[in-house]
């Protein structure tokens, strides 16, 4: 088997398309040690092809391709919503900065990684009023300073006064955080606040 590294250009170039079709997310850190090239290299590689950096990726991924969140403000939700389809899925990604961990351990602290899932499943209701009444939740390994957490966010199950939410949150592809909301979005406590 020819290994990466000895990819000519051109299949460098065909197969990192092709990565990012199916990880739009992935960095170019991660990329350079996929093809076992320079961080350079690919920077060269994708401006040759036309394909802008990741947080150009995902703010023009955002602007295609989610609903409009009705339940929080956008700055509300914690990490940047990319997709999102009300009542249905949406996906957040953070970056663990410095003053979002441990100084000694540089261990992110809990309370980020809680605060992304839940704000994401708080934005996923179809209701300008939506609060979480219950959580249940996992946080399967700790994650460290520069670590890119991917939350995605699925509606398991709704009424007209629930919406039951499974939230996963990954490191590239290990599952670091699960939890199940249980979003409250009654309508009678809008139409009480409008009276």
């Amino acid at each position: 088997m020819v290994s990466i590294a000895r990819l000519t250009k051109k299949n460098r170039q065909a197969a990192l398309i092709h990565t990012l079709e199916a990880n739009p997310f992935i960095t170019d850190e991660d990329l350079a040690k996929k093809f076992e090239v320079s961080i350079q290299t690919i920077r060269l590689d994708r401006m040759e092809l036309g394909i802008p950096e990741l947080r150009e990726r995902m703010k023009t991924m955002a602007e295609k391709t989610f609903d409009h969140i009705k339940s929080l403000r956008l700055d509300e939700v914690i990490g940047d919503v990319i997709d999102l389809e009300l009542d249905h899925y949406g996906i957040s990604i953070l970056e663990i900065k410095e003053d979002q961990v441990f100084e000694k351990t540089k261990i992110a602290r809990g309370h980020y990684i809680f605060a992304q899932a839940n704000s994401l499943a708080v934005a996923l209701i179809n209701e300008e009023i939506a609060l979480t009444a219950k959580a249940d939740i996992r946080f399967l390994r700790p994650v460290y300073l520069h670590e890119r957490l991917i939350a995605k966010a699925k509606v398991i199950q709704s009424n007209h006064e629930f919406s039951e939410i499974e939230v996963k949150t990954a490191v590239g592809s290990e599952t670091v955080f699960k939890g199940t909301f249980m979003i409250y979005r009654s309508k009678e406590l809008r139409e009480s606040k409008n009276n």
